[in-house]
Order: structure tokens, then C-alpha cells, then sequence
């Protein structure tokens, strides 16, 4: 999961302005406590993140894999 996949998901499934209260608000400890940004700029990669987050805000299973992945051109 790239970045720019991870900030879709965000705002899939969460909207813009809670995606980011979530990312910068929401302690997570499957990360070692910190924050999904805090554990973004320590380099833990985007994968890792979305699915603690996942986790503790209880996203159900159907919707964790394969978000943020943009459409294929052919389905534009």
C-alpha cells in the first residue's frame, strides 16, 4: 500500500476531516502507542497503519482489504 492508497482508504472510510482526527488523535497500541502519523514518520509502512487503525476503530474485515486502490481506467 502506497501513501496516496493510504490517504484513500482514509477518506473512504472515515471522510476527509475525521481521516485526519483519526490519523493524528487516535493512539494505537498494535504500534507501540504512538499515532498513525507518529508511526508514519517513523516509517512504518502504510499497510501496518491502516490495518491497526482498522483494528482499533473496528472497521469490519470486508472493507480492510483493497481500499485505496484507485479504479482501473477502463472502469472511469
Amino acid at each position: 500500500m502506497r501513501r496516496s492508497e493510504f490517504n484513500l482508504a482514509m477518506a473512504t472510510e472515515f471522510g476527509d476531516a475525521y481521516a485526519a482526527v483519526v490519523l493524528n488523535d487516535l493512539v494505537l497500541p498494535a504500534l507501540g502507542n504512538r499515532t498513525g502519523e507518529q508511526a508514519l514518520r517513523a516509517g512504518v509502512p502504510p499497510r501496518e497503519v491502516w490495518l491497526a487503525i482498522c483494528e482499533a476503530t473496528d472497521v469490519p474485515s470486508e472493507r480492510r482489504y483493497g481500499v485505496g486502490l484507485p479504479r482501473p481506467a477502463s472502469a472511469r
